[in-house]
């Protein structure tokens, strides 16, 4: 059987904790931060987890990560 492509865009933008949980940085933070406050700001910097329903998804996109 030939080997999985893994897709370039995905493994640019997600990283796979330890236990196999997926790792996103958040939207809304490119433009129009002018009107955003401080502390909403400072918490997008954050990365958060992926839901469970994306997880699966990204398990066929990352299938060697």
């Amino acid at each position: 059987m030939p080997k999985q492509k893994t897709h370039s865009s995905s493994k640019k933008r997600y990283k796979v904790t330890g236990t196999g949980k997926y790792l996103r940085s958040q939207a809304f933070t490119s433009h129009i931060l002018t009107k955003k406050s401080p502390k909403r700001k400072r918490k997008l910097r954050k990365t958060t987890l992926v839901s469970a329903q994306d997880a699966k998804r990204l398990r066929r996109l990352l299938p060697y990560k």
